[in-house]
């Protein structure tokens, strides 16, 4: 099909998720003519609230949950009106000592209180005074490293000037993440409350030697030099809202029911210099190529390879399983001597031992469901209850999240060759939930307004068909350290979101720098965009 000039843009960015509201913000604000292509009849992707159950009023963070390595940068600098609030408590996590229930609560507000949950479950100072060390380390490396995210990506050798601290980048950066929890923690239940930050969305062990526990650690402590994971009031849905408003007002269009079937780099052949060309196919039927001197791929790289019409390589495998649920009451804990609306207020830890994980990821990797599946729960209404309407405020409901562990995409297969794995999956996480309870978590269950209880789960192969996630990986690809291995060449190479056409950059979770709900690949390719810019 041929193009025209209404239907030529300076960037063309392909996929609506918050990265590419970022990179369409940023790009529209300054003078660029940007097109934004999204497929599903709403732009967010993972990033969006939703109603899942008929006739209960409570808008759910369906898929992504929590924000932490969204920089204060990108709120500034794009004018967000956004709330991301600070949760007092940072974990509790049930156990059972001499048969009895007890738990450890991390209280981020009360060092003391924190301190005597450590020494009541241990016994000792021992791994309080540990934990204080390792995660005064972990800080310290956090707000050397996160200004680095949105700035030209940093050479291996860069980094850990910027560092400073050579058992941290050993710890971090060289050595198997399991090697120091085990030296450091001498509790079995402190060491899994550790290493689960290793562990969320990324199927590894603690002494993988890919250092993918590493990688996926890393993220996960360095947010806005923190670590702090908040709650977006009003829901993930929230921050898609304020990035839209953001783009449209700066002058972006956006296109939903658009899906793009096809991408041709450099139509002139000309090394880069000429347009690309995106073939998208409207709901309608109708299909249409627009022509752009760039386009932005907020997309997976296998799905950008597969619309390029090259090799896609091996799939990403996504595991988890992700259970959303409206409850008309908070469960009673065994743990009598903790208080629901604490212990659920943070992220509450479900067979997340240091063994315990290590013998479900052996089970996953086995191709069997873990027989003591982990997971981690934890209610927003608490923190945030204007995702509730008044109705639902009234009648006290509250909703649970609940994120499972060493779920591979291979565990549910073909659904109709094995259609009751998902079930069985579900059952079993929360089995292990109810283990800690003192009632079952199906006895608090809201309804819907056809009778059925509030609770749905979404399996990997399930985000791949929703939301476009390949193999239902969460972050795109294997997570990837912040820094560059080798030479780099070009502004897209430095800043970390080249392809193998100089015209078409990444700008979603596989770039360098991605995974989360950050907008950091987002302000990354924008940044190299007009970059290279101001070079012609």
């Amino acid at each position: 099909m041929n193009t025209n000039a209404s239907s030529r843009y300076d960037v063309v960015i392909v996929g609506g998720g918050h990265n590419g509201l970022v990179a369409a913000a940023y790009l529209a604000r300054a003078g660029q003519r940007v097109l934004v292509l999204e497929r599903l009849p709403r732009v967010g992707g993972a990033a969006v609230s939703a109603r899942a159950f008929p006739g209960v009023d409570a808008r759910l963070s369906r898929y992504s949950y929590l924000v932490s390595l969204l920089p204060r940068k990108v709120v500034r600098d794009l004018g967000l009106r956004l709330d991301l609030r600070r949760r007092r408590i940072a974990s509790y996590t049930p156990a059972e000592r001499d048969g009895k229930p007890t738990g450890l609560l991390v209280d981020a507000g009360d060092p003391g209180r924190t301190r005597e949950s450590f020494r009541t479950l241990t016994g000792a100072d021992r791994d309080w005074q540990a934990w204080q060390r390792f995660y005064g380390m972990t800080g310290q490396l956090a707000r050397r490293v996160f200004p680095t995210l949105t700035e030209p990506l940093p050479s291996r050798a860069e980094l850990r000037r910027r560092v400073a601290d050579d058992e941290a980048w050993t710890t971090l950066f060289e050595r198997p993440l399991g090697e120091t929890i085990e030296r450091t923690f001498a509790d079995d239940l402190v060491r899994g409350v550790v290493l689960t930050d290793a562990l969320i969305g990324t199927f590894t062990h603690a002494h993988d030697p890919a250092l993918r526990q590493n990688r996926c650690f890393l993220y996960h402590v360095i947010g806005n030099g923190t670590g702090d994971w908040d709650v977006p009031v009003g829901g993930m849905g929230a921050v898609t809202d304020a990035l839209a408003e953001a783009a449209l007002a700066a002058g972006a269009r956006i296109r939903t029911d658009s899906e793009v079937t096809a991408i041709a780099a450099d139509r002139a052949g000309g090394g880069g210099r000429g347009d690309a060309e995106v073939v998208y196919r409207h709901r309608d039927g109708e299909e249409a190529t627009v022509a752009a001197r760039r386009v932005l791929v907020n997309a997976a790289p296998a799905t950008l390879a597969r619309l390029l019409g090259e090799a896609p390589g091996p799939v990403p495998e996504g595991a988890q399983l992700k259970v959303n649920m409206v409850l008309r009451r908070l469960p009673r804990l065994r743990d009598t001597s903790a208080d629901p609306r604490e212990a659920f207020a943070g992220t509450f830890h479900i067979a997340e031992g240091y063994r315990q994980l290590e013998t479900a990821h052996a089970e996953a990797q086995a191709g069997r469901l873990p027989s003591a599946p982990p997971s981690e729960i934890y209610c927003h209404s608490l923190t945030d209850p204007s995702i509730l309407g008044p109705e639902a405020v009234r009648q006290g409901l509250q909703t649970l999240t609940l994120f499972g562990l060493h779920m591979p995409a291979r565990l549910f297969g073909d659904p109709a060759a094995d259609p009751g794995a998902k079930d069985r999956a579900l059952a079993a996480s929360l089995a292990q939930l109810d283990a800690v309870l003192a009632e079952p978590v199906a006895d608090c269950l809201a309804t819907d307004a056809e009778g059925r209880p509030c609770i749905e789960a979404r399996t990997p192969p399930e985000l791949e068909r929703e939301i476009g996630l390949p193999g239902g990986h969460i972050f795109h690809r294997d997570l990837a350290f912040p820094f560059a291995d080798g030479e780099v060449a070009g502004a897209a190479a430095r800043w970390g979101v080249a392809t193998g056409h100089p015209n078409v950059l990444l700008c979603g979770a596989g770039a360098v720098r991605g995974g989360g709900v950050s907008g950091i690949p987002g302000h990354n390719a924008a940044q190299a965009v007009l970059e290279d810019l101001a070079r012609r």
